[in-house]
């Protein structure tokens, strides 16, 4: 990884961070998980998942959506 010294030298990773969702990182991507194994997508663009919710973990699913239930057509009232 590029240090922040070397800014000039070597491009920059670009990284956004969405409050209510996963950080989104320009790829490739290298993650280094907690038991010391490193997962790695080739994505143009990765959604690491912050709330620990994803199946997919580290990858974002969208798990941390509230979900909102269909009303069928007999549960709404109408006839």
């Amino acid at each position: 990884m590029p240090c922040p010294s070397d800014s000039a030298a070597t491009p920059a990773w670009r990284v956004s961070v969405d409050p209510q969702g996963p950080v989104l990182v320009e790829g490739p991507v290298e993650i280094a998980l907690d038991d010391g194994t490193v997962v790695r997508s080739d994505r143009f663009v990765v959604a690491v998942c912050t709330c620990r919710r994803s199946r997919t973990y580290p990858w974002c699913d969208t798990s941390h959506r509230p979900r909102e239930r269909a009303v069928s057509p007999n549960e709404d009232g109408n006839p």
